[in-house]
């Protein structure tokens, strides 16, 4: 009985901890995300002026002596809509598949960009995905690209103010049409610069600059994002969102915003090529150099008023040479959209991009994570449903794990069988904690039992557990993935609650202040929370008033803590314990042990007697 109460009192200090990270991680941040989205718009919607990155300051030096994208400089128009912002310049459409918006014809930039196939809620009339805000506009987002000169000036260059023109051809960007923009600096020079689009979210920058004048010319290309304003950030534990990036041999930056903020600079050269730019939980955008392009690399962060300004840029290491009478071609790449790991995975093959597939963050646990991933994918092309497939997985986990669990609910059962020994060790030397210890070590051995064995099967659902919520909290095949009957989102918690009654009382509990966040529980957190206390009750409630207590309340803790994951995770925890009780009666029987459920529920409800002290005495 003693190994039992250590084994108990070991999966009980696992679960605690797995409460005290998962509560402290993946609710207290969530908990806190609408209260954060409010401040950072109020901070957007009262900045006396905006942060546009025009080009009309002097470059500053990166690394290495290497000249890097203009600095940011204010002084630029604000404006009360995204539609105003929009109206204000003369535009080139886009209309791809899978994007549309346009392209700012002053400064070249991109940046009004939507996505069709993605709406910001699972209500049909939901608006879809706006990922680019032009500058001057709440939220400004944008990407553009430029040149320098090779003293890190912009005389003579196309700055954010330079109206291009659309040449003839094509009006609208799309996937079977690109479009070419020019401009002239009235000096000799002329910049020719070709937009296309892909099926998804790649766009293609191919650059011509021609030279009539009577000198070589030296220039240093420039790709930059520039985000105006803090971004609000999901969950920073489960998963990187902000700035980062891959250089070469520097492998993977991946910065918070707050880390910005407080280095202001990073640069970080790279003789191979590379990539950099802005992780949100499921889209991203990317500055692309052509593949063995050497460049030199910039995050950075200005204060344009009250607002936060943060720039991701790529600057050539080496100079452009134009020759006199003649011209120079450079080609550079943009991704703009979401995260769909198919796609990224594809654009890594046919353009040789390194390891722009880093965009999705798998997790520390990503040898676990993508597998699992893959798993859940192939086993949704089957079964057509993304809950049926976590379902699925949670039986062949379970099979995987069989010969552990089977070796470890044996060792319980062996353990029943020799309780009256155990007993009889204790009465003997209850006096004697050392020599009972001995005397229990000595029985496990003659009976080849592990005291410790009934932890595995707790212990091998940690990583796994933590696995699949990244798979489910990370990835966007997860999103808006319907279940059956109330459960249209997957990656949402469940939206019934017990405390609305299911929606008969028309108000929202989560909205109190201090213990409000505890006040969401949904139906199948109630269900993983039965099943849960279930499964504790396949095994005598510990004689240690401490442990009993523990295990009585373990199970209504993780309810409400689950209360507010993401529905795919309670469902697969509900179904796994499903699984787990159905597993551990099977074999203990099998191995000669009494399972006497429905007996232990109803000792876990019997008033235990009050022990009086041995005087008699009250």
């Amino acid at each position: 009985m003693q190994s039992d109460n250590n084994r108990n009192m070991i999966i009980a200090i696992v679960l605690s901890i797995v409460v005290l990270f998962g509560w402290q991680f993946l609710v207290a941040g969530p908990q806190l995300e609408k209260a954060q989205q409010d401040a950072a718009l109020r901070a957007q919607q009262t900045a006396a002026t905006s942060a546009d990155t025009t080009a009309a300051a002097i470059a500053t030096p990166g690394a290495a002596g290497t000249t890097a994208a203009p600095a940011v400089a204010g002084g630029v128009a604000t404006y009360a809509t995204r539609a105003d912002a929009l109206a204000a310049s003369p535009r080139v459409a886009i209309d791809s598949p899978a994007l549309k918006g346009s392209i700012n014809l002053k400064g070249a930039r991109i940046d009004d960009l939507e996505l069709k196939e993605y709406k910001e809620t699972v209500d049909a009339n939901s608006p879809i995905i706006t990922l680019l805000t032009p500058s001057g506009a709440t939220g400004g987002y944008y990407i553009e690209r430029g040149y320098v000169t090779a003293t890190g000036t912009l005389d003579g260059m196309p700055g954010a103010d330079a109206l291009w023109t659309l040449e003839g051809g094509a009006t609208t960007l799309t996937k079977d049409a690109p479009v070419t923009l020019s401009w002239t600096n009235g000096q000799g020079l002329t910049f020719k610069r070709v937009y296309t689009v892909d099926d998804h979210y790649l766009f293609t920058v191919t650059d011509t600059v021609s030279n009539t004048g009577t000198g070589d010319v030296a220039l240093v290309p420039y790709s930059r994002i520039v985000r105006e304003g803090t971004p609000v950030v999901h969950n920073f534990f489960v998963q990187h969102e902000g700035p980062l990036g891959v250089f070469g041999p520097n492998n993977l930056v991946s910065k918070k915003y707050s880390d910005v903020i407080n280095d202001k600079v990073i640069n970080t050269p790279s003789p191979t090529g590379g990539w950099v730019g802005f992780g949100d939980k499921y889209w991203a955008t990317a500055v692309i150099a052509a593949p063995g392009t050497p460049i030199n690399s910039r995050i950075s962060h200005q204060v344009q008023g009250s607002l936060d300004v943060y720039q991701t840029s790529l600057a050539d290491s080496t100079p452009l040479l134009v020759p006199a009478g003649g011209s120079a071609d450079l080609k550079s790449y943009v991704f703009a959209g979401a995260k769909q790991t198919r796609v990224i995975d594809g654009y890594d093959k046919t353009y040789g991009f390194d390891r722009l597939e880093l965009l999705i963050d798998w997790g520390w646990l990503h040898f676990i994570t993508r597998p699992m991933f893959e798993l859940i994918q192939f086993l949704y092309g089957v079964l057509g449903n993304f809950g049926l497939a976590i379902l699925a997985v949670t039986v062949i986990v379970k099979g995987l794990f069989f010969p552990l669990a089977n070796r470890s609910y044996a060792s319980m059962a062996a353990m029943r069988r020799v309780q009256p020994e155990m007993k009889s060790i204790q009465e003997r030397f209850k006096d004697d904690r050392a020599q009972q210890q001995q005397a229990m070590m000595e029985l496990y051995k003659k009976e080849k039992i592990n005291p410790l064995s009934g932890c595995w099967p707790v212990l091998i659902q940690v990583p796994v557990f933590f696995a699949l919520y990244t798979v489910i909290f990370i990835s966007l095949e997860m999103r808006h993935a319907p279940f059956f009957g109330w459960i249209v989102d997957l990656a949402a918690p469940d939206p019934t609650n017990v405390f609305t009654l299911f929606g008969l009382i028309p108000w929202d509990p989560t909205a109190l202040p201090f213990f409000g966040g505890f006040l969401h529980l949904g139906v199948w957190p109630l269900l993983m929370g039965v099943t849960m206390w279930v499964q504790m009750r396949l095994n005598p409630p510990p004689p240690d008033p401490t442990q009993a207590a523990i295990f009585n309340w373990m199970p209504v803790i993780f309810t409400f803590m689950l209360g507010t994951f993401p529905a795919g995770l309670v469902i697969y925890w509900a179904w796994n314990n499903l699984l787990s009780i159905t597993q551990q009666w099977f074999i203990m029987t099998r191995h000669g042990a009494t399972v006497d459920l429905f007996g232990n529920i109803a000792a876990s409800f019997r008033r235990k007697p009050v022990e009086k002290p041995a005087d008699g005495k009250n």
